[in-house]
């Protein structure tokens, strides 16, 4: 069956409308994708607005202008700017002890912890050490006191390694303790809604999964394949439990599920439509105007080289600024 595409493209813009159409036709060698969106703005002005394929691995439902999908590390960005948005009107500090607005995030090493350190990929906690159930996941403050109780993995500042699954959690929980407030009702109130982002969420609301896309990978399957760590090999230990510490950390066979998507991952389980997602970039842009999201300073800031050399989680080189990789 032929894979439907809707949307538009604006004039100069059609041979991107049949790059995009194209990715769903299948070959021998290439099943095609299952379905996508895709949103461009350019000048402040939405360009190309395309969605296609099917949204269920069935292949029964359509892709759809509404279409939400988990976004994966889509949400470092959204939490940093959100953290960030507190930074420039003086509510948070990037060099200040996160423990001055988060207590518990102090001894064993955690005490020099920076907002500055957790957004450059750099506190040493892309990790908990003990072991966690699977169901932790779904327990925003139990994560945040695991990790305000895990000794760093090396110390803050010193080396970095990417927060696969930490980030949102160590960014997210000042912006908590400074508003008073969830970390789903800051995300709106900061980033999403002034961005004009509305289909923006991390901690998506019952109503609205009817909308999300089903994910053609990591099934209840994929979780048998997944090795344990090397006995006795700190490096071992600390990949693995960055991305399986709980066993559902990344997401792997829960994905689809309602406590999944209920829950607030910010590095991991936003969801989101291709055009929100472009809406929140586009407020970053000086075209935004007055309704741009982080000052020129701050943005200038956050997107220099902070932390560059051998990642300690990825085992490669990496390079991030102050939640841009």
């Amino acid at each position: 069956m032929e894979p439907p595409v809707g949307g538009t493209a604006a004039s100069g813009y059609e041979d991107l409308r049949n790059v995009f159409a194209g990715n769903f036709a299948a070959t021998d060698d290439d099943p095609g994708d299952l379905g996508a969106s895709l949103c461009v703005v350019h000048g402040g002005e939405v360009v190309v607005d395309l969605w296609g394929g099917w949204s269920d691995r069935a292949m029964t439902t359509p892709w759809r202008r509404d279409t939400l999908l988990n976004i994966y590390s889509v949400g470092k960005a959204v939490a940093a700017v959100t953290a960030l948005r507190l930074v420039d009107g003086g509510e948070l500090e990037l060099d200040e002890p996160l423990a001055d607005v988060w207590p518990e995030m102090t001894g064993e090493g955690r005490d020099g912890i920076t907002l500055r350190h957790a957004l450059a990929h750099q506190a040493g906690l892309p990790a908990i050490r003990a072991p966690l159930p699977d169901d932790a996941i779904y327990d925003w403050d139990g994560m945040c006191a695991a990790l305000a109780s895990t000794r760093p993995w090396w110390t803050p500042g010193e080396a970095h390694g990417y927060h696969t699954n930490t980030f949102g959690f160590l960014v997210g929980e000042p912006v908590c303790r400074v508003r008073n407030t969830r970390f789903d009702r800051a995300l709106a109130e900061l980033t999403a809604g002034p961005a004009d982002a509305a289909d923006l969420f991390v901690g998506l609301p019952r109503g609205e999964h009817h909308r999300c896309a089903e994910m053609d990978t990591f099934g209840a399957d994929v979780m048998d394949l997944v090795p344990g760590p090397h006995e006795g090999d700190e490096d071992s230990l600390l990949a693995h439990r960055a991305y399986f510490n709980p066993r559902t950390l990344s997401g792997m066979g829960v994905v689809d599920t309602e406590p999944w998507r209920e829950a607030m991952v910010p590095s991991t389980n936003g969801h989101a439509t291709a055009r929100s997602v472009a809406a929140f970039y586009a407020a970053l842009l000086p075209s935004a105007g007055e309704g741009r999201l982080l000052s020129e300073a701050m943005q200038r800031e956050a997107t220099s080289v902070q932390a560059d050399g051998v990642d300690r989680v990825l085992g490669r080189p990496s390079r991030f600024g102050l939640g841009f990789m």
